[in-house]
């Protein structure tokens, strides 16, 4: 069946295999969808006639749409370098009305319907894939889950060629985790879909840094005065620095502590105060995150065992009362308890936001790929 969308998912066009003319389907907002006959083969007519009938509609029920164009404009999201502080402060906006639906009993809404979203993981990552899936399935679109062990690419074919083929599936979006930084900048610039970075190499992350700031703004509501730390192996982890730029331009203080084996060469040239030890690093901070570590990158060689770095830089509650005294504790997940941070203060729902930023996640996809898909819409589409 052949079909195309217009006004950003509320008019599909389609023609059934057993039929010569175009039939269109309107769903306005609390209204029920109409389908009806255009009337005609030719689909430039089939589009003047439906857009025709969509108008006369809106104006019978007094519905308004909002006449301002979106701050965010963009159609990738691929770093959050390329964000501004309106853009960020719109995305986490637009993230809101989904914290409270998928609290709902029917989490469902197809505003997404006949999109198709491919999950191109070239990493493992189960938590930012299924929050993903689960993401794009509330919204109603076709998503496909690939992974690298599925991949042709394991039989010789180079991204490059794994892309080609993918873009001539017409996808929507491409969500795109791979070792490699700045991959998902690069297939950007040569398919046809709009990419969402899901994680490249070192480099970023830009959905988990919008979900913490979530997070972090649904539990403060602003982050003018917040001081906000972030623990761990700063040079090798993208959340860390996705998280610095994204909550540096929304206003917040931080400090990163670390080994300094494990501080980037660079890390004067961003916005934050620079620590080695917990004490001072963690003094009158409102958040605490703690980073996941990589085993064989510090047993051996930053530190002889797992003992001495949870001693030095894992978080306990007896650390934690260097920060505030109802300070919140974050972490991106999976966990390694009793090595980056005691078992039962991330279990601890009166300190702990882990949970929290799980659900969070959702949310600010689901905002991510409706505003990327009104954006096709609105720029490319229509």
């Amino acid at each position: 069946m052949n079909s195309k969308f217009l006004k950003s998912g509320h008019i599909k066009l389609y023609k059934r295999e057993n039929s010569n003319y175009w039939q269109m389907k309107i769903k306005l907002p609390r209204q029920k969808s109409l389908r009806s006959s255009t009337g005609t083969k030719i689909l430039k007519d089939a589009e003047k006639i439906a857009l025709k009938y969509y108008s006369s509609l809106i104006k019978k029920n007094n519905i308004n749409f909002k006449k301002s164009q979106p701050v965010f404009k963009k159609i990738h999201l691929v770093e959050t370098a390329d964000l501004n502080k309106k853009e960020i402060e719109y995305i986490l906006n637009e993230s809101k009305k989904y914290i409270k639906f998928n609290k709902s009993k029917i989490k469902k809404i197809n505003i997404l319907e006949g999109r198709t979203i491919f999950n191109l993981f070239f990493e493992d990552s189960t938590r930012t894939r299924t929050s993903f899936e689960v993401a794009a399935k509330r919204l109603g679109a076709d998503i496909i889950n690939v992974s690298v062990r599925d991949s042709s690419i394991n039989k010789g074919e180079t991204l490059l060629d794994t892309m080609t083929t993918i873009n001539s599936m017409n996808p929507d979006i491409l969500i795109v985790r791979h070792p490699e930084e700045g991959i998902s900048k690069k297939i950007s610039s040569i398919v046809e879909a709009s990419v969402i970075n899901a994680g490249d190499g070192s480099h970023e992350h830009p959905t988990q840094a919008l979900l913490d700031a979530l997070t972090i703004k649904n539990k403060f509501k602003k982050f003018s005065k917040l001081k906000i730390a972030i623990c761990g192996d700063i040079l090798h982890s993208r959340v860390a620095r996705s998280n610095i730029i994204i909550l540096s331009k929304l206003g917040a203080k931080i400090n990163v502590i670390g080994p300094k084996e494990w501080l980037p060469k660079n890390i004067k040239k961003f916005p934050v105060n620079i620590f080695t030890e917990m004490k001072k690093g963690l003094y009158n901070c409102d958040v605490v995150m703690m980073l996941r570590i990589q085993k064989e990158r510090i047993v051996g060689k930053i530190m002889p065992n797992q003992k001495s770095y949870f001693k030095k830089y894992g978080l306990d509650y007896n650390k934690l009362k260097y920060a505030k005294k109802n300070a919140f504790v974050m972490h991106p997940g999976p966990m390694n308890r009793g090595f980056e941070i005691d078992s039962k203060l991330a279990d601890d729902v009166t300190r702990s936001l882990i949970q929290e930023q799980v659900a969070m996640g959702v949310a600010i996809r689901m905002a991510c790929l409706e505003i990327i898909i009104n954006n096709r819409d609105r720029f490319i589409n229509d």
